[in-house]
């Protein structure tokens, strides 16, 4: 119980703490405290330039609103253009809806370079205060993009009118490619898979829901039906019953048999070849066999590669990818993705799926190792490192990269010629 000494006291509090507590939210919208019209108004009698731009169609709601200080520091700032954070913590303050919480895929421009890589921060005439208007912002980035529609015979109509019908600008938290859904539900936005000419057209096939980017190029094409440019002869020839089963069966997308036994149907003399090597590539037979490798459909890639080949291949070698990359001197063919250059995709004798046991065969089909006649190489060499091996290319360069000019094992400066001729060292 409050005594009556007490209670003076708590009436000037319930007074002052109305009080205080306004003048907390006051600071809070003000932080600087500044005088009425220093906010904004007052910033434009030395940044006039910013008037004629005020007078575009969107306006950024905080320069609209005269509160530049929302954005920038009045006084002093360790960020350029005297911004109160770095942009990506400003915009956030106000936007941090616009990213999924976990996303699956992200904008690069938005990651690498921030929101103004697309947006004006104070006014556009464009909407959502974008620099460009529809697709041309986005072929700023993209122009192969740009060219590959435009140059094709048949083209997407929504790719046409504006990329964001089917990618989100920003992230996406269901799909990779910024997609706002996954490739099948977002073709049934606009394709009735139940339509009676659409059936026909996938001969029967159930096919809503699957992955129609398997067959079609979702942007553009020069077949009709914006199909792929490089086509498995069964789907260019509409033979899908020859890989599935009947469109009428139980299960009509089943394959007729499995892993390698249903690519042997058409290519069984190429398997037959294969199996008749010493070394077989392991994802020749191992699951889901050719399919490892090659699309079963259609791809943009030559011999329906599921991916460009140094992709494709740094998905199980990523180790040797990487120390390519990070290499002084790379490998011509190593660097420009053409591992069979070298390499067979599918079986040799030699080791490595090398495309020949000798590497003065193998390496001579570039390169002319007789311009190192002054140094013993060959066969009959004997290294005198190892009189297990002979000397041929592969003792004294790295096939694939190096941190040595001319691919060297070492510093041809005298280091690597020293592991022989040891009577040179100093």
């Amino acid at each position: 119980m409050w005594s009556g000494s007490h209670f003076p006291a708590l009436q000037l509090c319930m007074v002052l703490f109305p009080l205080l507590a306004t003048s907390a939210t006051a600071a809070d919208d003000n932080p600087y405290r500044l005088k009425p019209g220093a906010r904004g108004p007052v910033c434009l009698d030395c940044h006039s330039d910013l008037q004629d731009q005020m007078q575009l169609s969107s306006v950024h709601t905080p320069v609209k609103s005269g509160e530049c200080s929302d954005c920038h520091n009045p006084h002093a700032s360790a960020h350029g253009q005297l911004l109160d954070a770095d942009p990506a913590t400003i915009c956030a303050g106000c936007h941090s809806d616009l990213l999924p919480a976990e996303p699956v895929s992200v904008h690069a421009a938005l990651a690498d370079e921030g929101c103004a890589r697309c947006h004006d921060p104070h006014a556009s005439p464009n909407a959502n205060n974008l620099l460009q208007a529809g697709n041309q912002l986005c072929y700023t980035c993209h122009e192969e993009m740009q060219a590959e529609v435009e140059g094709e015979e048949f083209q997407h109509a929504p790719v046409v009118d504006d990329c964001l019908a089917c990618h989100d600008p920003h992230a996406s938290g269901v799909a990779v490619s910024l997609l706002k859904q996954d490739v099948g539900s977002l073709c049934a936005d606009c394709h009735d898979a139940a339509r009676e000419s659409f059936v026909q057209r996938h001969d029967g096939y159930p096919v809503a829901g699957s992955d129609c980017t398997s067959c079609h190029d979702p942007h553009g094409s020069g077949r009709s039906g914006i199909l792929l440019a490089r086509l498995h002869e069964p789907v260019a020839n509409g033979m899908c019953k020859q890989c599935h089963q009947d469109a009428s069966a139980e299960e009509p997308l089943q394959m007729r048999r499995p892993g390698i036994s249903l690519c042997a149907g058409c290519h069984n003399s190429v398997l037959n070849e294969l199996h008749s090597r010493n070394q077989l590539h392991w994802p020749v037979v191992e699951g889901a066999a050719c399919a490892n490798c090659h699309e079963p459909h259609g791809s943009d890639e030559a011999a329906l590669l599921v991916a460009a080949p140094d992709d494709l291949c740094g998905g199980c070698h990523a180790e040797t990818i990487e120390a390519r990359v990070a290499s002084l001197d790379q490998h011509p063919p190593v660097a420009q993705g053409q591992c069979s250059a070298c390499h067979e995709p599918h079986a040799a004798d030699a080791p490595f799926l090398l495309q020949a046991s000798d590497d003065l065969q193998l390496c001579g089909g570039c390169h002319d190792w007789q311009t190192h006649s002054s140094h013993p190489i060959g066969p009959e060499i004997v290294d005198p490192r190892n009189p297990n091996l002979t000397l041929d290319c592969s003792s004294c360069h790295r096939p694939h990269g190096s941190p040595f000019k001319g691919l060297a094992h070492l510093d041809l400066g005298g280091e690597m010629c020293v592991q022989c001729h040891e009577q040179m060292q100093r």
